[in-house]
């Protein structure tokens, strides 16, 4: 087991210094001169000249990616260039915002989807059947930009069930907490489903019907908790994915959280704050991902094993 961890753990750090290479080089090759942009149009030359400088982008590009590599290590991305703070310390202040939403939208997933994918595999082919299999395609083909501002259109503006946007309480919370989660619904509904399908015909499930058992309790009590493993697998990943998810949804919803905030700071080519949203959402995606492996890894030893 020692062996596997090592491996996992090397592999998750590769990912994520990838994910910052990444980061570096597209903020760097986009076009146009971030000093002139953070200063504006009414800024000198020697203004720009000294923002470059203190910005170390006058230096070899080579230069540049040693220095922030060494930055990244000690989680220091220097201070933003448009809020004036910490630019890690102002992620970190949006972080939490960002987890709530992806944690509700979590929750609705897993509702929804193992609900919906147990309706599907109990009245297989028939009319419900049918409709569960429609929304969930509907539900993984539909862009989440899309869905938002229909949400918004129905239950905002004509409707005035739910608040458009921002923070605040619950009737701003569901919209863009829906939103994020119907992507997951889909996967956890075909999930289910099909898992069902798998164990229904098996050999326990048959004893269980021989043996008097009402057919709830022979689904709930035997057949869903063996069909569990992979869709706790898949909804552990899928919350990892929420966090990037998370940026075109807070977006629409003016949600004020990391998302949102990293969209404002490309857009201001604000480059600690870039990098430090980036990191953090990539090494939260990168650790979800370690923990569900070695989870897998104890449920399943031949996986440990490289069987």
């Amino acid at each position: 087991m020692t062996a596997y961890l090592i491996r996992r753990t090397l592999f998750a750090v590769f990912v994520l210094w990838g994910a910052v290479t990444i980061v570096f080089l597209v903020l760097r090759l986009v076009p146009g001169d971030p000093a002139q942009l953070i200063l504006g149009s009414d800024a000198t030359r020697d203004e720009i000249a000294q923002l470059r400088e203190r910005m170390g982008l006058n230096r070899p590009l080579v230069v540049q990616y040693g220095i922030y590599l060494s930055d990244v290590v000690r989680l220091d991305f220097g201070d933003s260039y448009r809020y004036h703070g910490d630019a890690m310390g102002l992620v970190m202040g949006k972080f939490p915002l960002t987890l709530q939403l992806a944690a509700v939208a979590m929750v609705i997933g897993l509702v929804l989807g193992i609900s919906l994918g147990v309706v599907g595999a109990l009245r297989v082919n028939r009319l419900a059947d049918r409709v569960v299999s429609v929304f969930a395609l509907l539900s993984q083909s539909m862009p989440s930009f899309w869905i938002g501002i229909m949400f918004i259109l129905v239950f905002a503006r004509q409707l005035h069930v739910f608040a458009s946007g921002g923070h605040g309480g619950f009737d701003r919370l569901v919209l863009p907490g829906v939103t994020l989660a119907l992507p997951v619904v889909a996967i956890l509904i075909r999930l289910t489903r099909s898992g069902l399908l798998d164990v229904v015909h098996e050999n326990y499930i048959q004893t269980a019907r021989a043996k008097g058992l009402s057919e709830r309790l022979v689904i709930f009590l035997h057949a869903i908790r063996n069909a569990l493993i992979p869709i706790v697998t898949v909804a552990g990943l899928e919350f990892g994915k929420m966090f990037g998810g998370a940026v075109i949804v807070e977006t629409v919803f003016s949600w004020p959280g990391v998302g949102r905030l990293l969209i404002d700071s490309i857009s201001a080519r604000d480059y600690n704050v870039v990098q430090a949203a980036i990191l953090l959402i990539a090494g939260g995606f990168v650790l979800i991902n370690l923990v569900v492996d070695v989870m897998y890894g104890y449920l399943d030893p031949r996986i440990r094993l490289g069987r």
